[in-house]
């Protein structure tokens, strides 16, 4: 089985439904809810237990070609079968995948995109096989039963 949680912060100053955009350009899901993190500020949190919540980031890493970057990213920072992903959420308003090592390169925070699953390995060659002069090697359905 997989679990698919992205959040996303939504400060004071920023627009709700812009963030939300972002975090729908990254995640396909119909359940997003907002919490209250104080202060004014409020957390996005979408969750799906459906392994097509991976479509579009599946997409957008084909459409940018940026499948090895990707690749390399999700293997560094997987672990025990769990992935976590940090994303730019300025790209991903713009529908652009920019990964962040660290919060601070994000100056309104980053989405953040974690993944688990016993079958992680076949969830990434699923997402962002091996590729040669830059064309996948393989290309494969969406794993099934994860």
């Amino acid at each position: 089985m997989v679990y698919i949680r992205a959040e996303v912060e939504i400060r004071p100053t920023e627009d709700e439904n812009k963030v939300l955009k972002a975090l729908k350009n990254i995640i396909s899901t119909n359940s997003i809810r907002i919490v209250d993190a104080g202060r004014g500020f409020k957390i996005a949190i979408a969750e799906s237990n459906d392994i097509s919540a991976l479509l579009k980031l599946y997409e957008l890493f084909r459409k940018q070609r940026i499948l090895d970057t990707a690749r390399n990213i999700m293997l560094r920072n997987a672990r025990n079968g769990v992935l976590t992903l940090q994303l730019n959420k300025q790209a991903a308003y713009q529908g652009v995948v920019s990964f962040v090592d660290h919060e601070s390169e994000s100056q309104l925070g980053a989405i953040t995109v974690t993944i688990s699953s016993e079958k992680l390995d076949e969830i990434i060659d699923w997402l962002a096989p091996r590729t040669a002069h830059g064309k996948p090697l393989w290309e494969r359905e969406a794993p099934k039963d994860v």
